[in-house]
Order: structure tokens, then C-alpha cells, then sequence
């Protein structure tokens, strides 16, 4: 099963512009961006993702308490989630592994390979028995 469709949860306009590029110009994806968390619950109550791309530090409510959120919805349990983040200490990329992302990418991103790197992250996710990644 090939990835099609992705939630784009980031607060920084020139970040959603350059991942929209990335994933839709260059990768065909279709994509739903929004701004922070709360617009990503009202969003996936339409909008089913098969993976989510979620910034880690956002105003309001972050990226852990967004994913958190999401879990609650039954629809929204089993959808991998790729945490991106400037901060990539080991300690905080467990935190993000162990609140059930299956993968963490470093900002800056390549764009240019951004999709070709989901899709590879949504594939081994697929094909993991315990639905575990990491990168």
C-alpha cells in the first residue's frame, strides 16, 4: 500500500510551505497542513491521514500533547506519527519514540527527499509485526 495522505501539524508558515512543496509538488502526496494542534483534532474529524507529520514545539498546545489527543480518537490510534523537531537531543527524541511516534526527523529537513523519506518510514511501518519504527 503506497502513502497518500498526510497531516501537516506546524506552527512556522515558511515550514508549511516548504513541506507542501516537498510533498505535493515534488511527491504527489495529498496533504492537509494546519497550524497547531487544535486545528489538526478538528481537521482528522474529516480528514483521515494515513500518517501524521507533527511539529514538536508549537505554542498552545506541543507536539507530544497533540499526539496524546489524537490517540483519544479511535480512528486516530493506529496512524504512524513522525515527530519533526530542531531539537534532536537523544533524550527528547525517546520521549518522542516512546509516546508512540515511529519516527523522529531533524529540521532543517531535506525537502527535496522529504517524501521519498515518509513513504520509506510508512512502508517499514507497515511491514513491522509490532507496527515499531525508528529511524
Amino acid at each position: 500500500m503506497q502513502l497518500d495522505k498526510i497531516l501537516h501539524v506546524e506552527d512556522d508558515e515558511s515550514i508549511r510551505v516548504i513541506v507542501e512543496m516537498a510533498l505535493v509538488d515534488l511527491s504527489g502526496f495529498t496533504l492537509m497542513s494546519c497550524d497547531g494542534g487544535q486545528a489538526a483534532l478538528t481537521q482528522v474529524e474529516t480528514f483521515t491521514p494515513e500518517l501524521i507529520l507533527l511539529d514538536a514545539m508549537m505554542p498552545g498546545m506541543d507536539g507530544l500533547q497533540t499526539l496524546i489527543e489524537l490517540r483519544k480518537k479511535p480512528h486516530c490510534q493506529h496512524i504512524p506519527v513522525v515527530f519533526m523537531t530542531a531539537r534532536i537531543q537523544q533524550a527528547e527524541k525517546q520521549q518522542y519514540l516512546d509516546a508512540g511516534a515511529v519516527a523522529v526527523i531533524e529540521k532543517p529537513f531535506d525537502a527535496m527527499s522529504l517524501g521519498d523519506r515518509l513513504e520509506t518510514i510508512y512502508q517499514a511501518y507497515l511491514a513491522s509485526p509490532d507496527r515499531n519504527v525508528t529511524e
